[in-house]
């Protein structure tokens, strides 16, 4: 079997869903493709600007070293976040410290949503794919089962030629699946652990501005 015999003996719901197992393909690999290597940056970037911050004389400082470093803009959304509202607002009626702690949980919040752009398309392209896959195969055997009864045909060998041939959405199904999980799970641990440093360096960056003012 050969790609003109599957486009032959398809109808138009199984080359229907052909396409949309090969969309969801091709949007997986260039999600991950892309984001591997901006995580991959940002990871490096993250660990840098940190230092880079602790290693300056004052914060003023370190918030511009810090710019140097965080291409990707993981970090310096937290220090922008310091910058607290001016009074008679509700947002600056509570104290210092849990002004900081509120301002900075935004922050973060806000950075791990960007950088978990994406997963979302790679869940979907996992979990539905296979069910697409199925389908297409069902579909494509009663197609062929229809065809060779009102054809008089049911016959093993004209029966195995068409199940075969609709066999293979299943394949291509899990085929579209497995590279999705698999980039589902390895980024979200790469978004994990730069959540984690970020999650750190937010709570000594809270100590340090709320010992200042002490």
């Amino acid at each position: 079997m050969n790609l003109n015999d599957f486009l032959t003996h398809s109808d138009a719901v199984t080359l229907t869903l052909a396409a949309l197992l090969l969309a969801l393909s091709v949007a997986s690999w260039v999600v991950m493709v892309w984001k591997w290597r901006l995580l991959s940056r940002a990871s490096l970037d993250v660990r840098r600007s940190i230092a880079a911050f602790w290693q300056a004389p004052a914060f003023d400082v370190a918030r511009q070293r810090v710019g140097q470093f965080d291409r990707d803009a993981c970090v310096a959304p937290l220090l922008d976040a310091t910058l607290l509202p001016v009074g008679g607002t509700l947002a600056s009626a509570a104290d210092r410290h849990q002004q900081l702690t509120r301002v900075l949980r935004d922050a973060l919040n806000a950075v791990v949503r960007r950088l978990q752009w994406g997963q979302l398309l790679l869940a979907t392209a996992g979990s539905t794919s296979p069910f697409i896959g199925l389908l297409g195969t069902v579909l494509g055997i009663f197609n062929a089962l229809t065809g060779m009864a009102e054809a008089g045909q049911l016959t093993i060998d004209k029966v195995a030629g068409p199940v075969g041939e609709a066999l293979v959405m299943t394949a291509v199904g899990l085929a579209v699946a497995i590279p999705a999980v698999l980039g589902y799970n390895l980024l979200g641990r790469r978004i994990g652990q730069i959540e984690a440093e970020l999650e750190g360096f937010a709570h000594d960056v809270r100590g340090l501005l709320t010992e200042e003012r002490s």
